[in-house]
């Protein structure tokens, strides 16, 4: 157990190829006194802590029960003052679904709404700023599938995170 009154985050793990491209993207143009993360897909912002082991019950069985998760790394996604790379997946959807009903009653209104898949690689800056990136990385992203390689839990510590556990899917 995290030890940690916290709230709990949920995030889908990417391909390694992805992870590191994104994490670089976000060290390269997130601000810098902002930037406590590494690249991440977040399914869950704000479980509660008292709830740590039933989300760990479920994500230990789901990561049991499921292969490498399909997903399509769509393109760039415009977050205002922000950017992010746009990530589709239905078979993630159907597990985001499948644990919101199994958290019922836990779910913040933000975590009650199906997440739109993205990983932000940039965020509180100039829309001037957002957009050039934008533009820099159209040609860049490349469409491919690929393929979440598990589950991880985190503690939400104001700013950075703290690492709990990380299932890999194997079924």
């Amino acid at each position: 157990m995290s030890g940690s009154p916290a709230p709990l985050i949920v995030t889908a793990e990417l391909p390694q190829d992805l992870y590191s491209w994104a994490t670089q993207l976000r060290t390269d143009h997130f601000p810098p006194e902002r930037n406590f993360l590494k690249a991440h897909v977040t399914l869950f912002h704000a479980l509660p802590p008292g709830a740590e082991h039933e989300v760990r019950d479920v994500l230990a069985a789901l990561a049991r029960d499921n292969a490498p998760v399909p997903a399509r790394l769509e393109g760039v996604m415009k977050l205002g003052k922000g950017t992010a790379l746009k990530l589709s997946s239905p078979a993630m959807i159907a597990l985001w679904e499948e644990m919101s009903d199994r958290f019922h009653g836990l779910l913040t209104p933000q975590d009650q709404h199906r997440p739109r898949l993205h990983v932000t690689v940039q965020n509180k800056v100039s829309i001037e700023e957002a957009r050039a990136l934008q533009e820099e990385l159209y040609p860049l992203v490349v469409k491919r599938d690929c393929a979440f390689r598990g589950l991880e839990l985190h503690a939400y510590k104001g700013g950075p995170w703290e690492f709990i556990k990380r299932w890999r899917f194997r079924g």
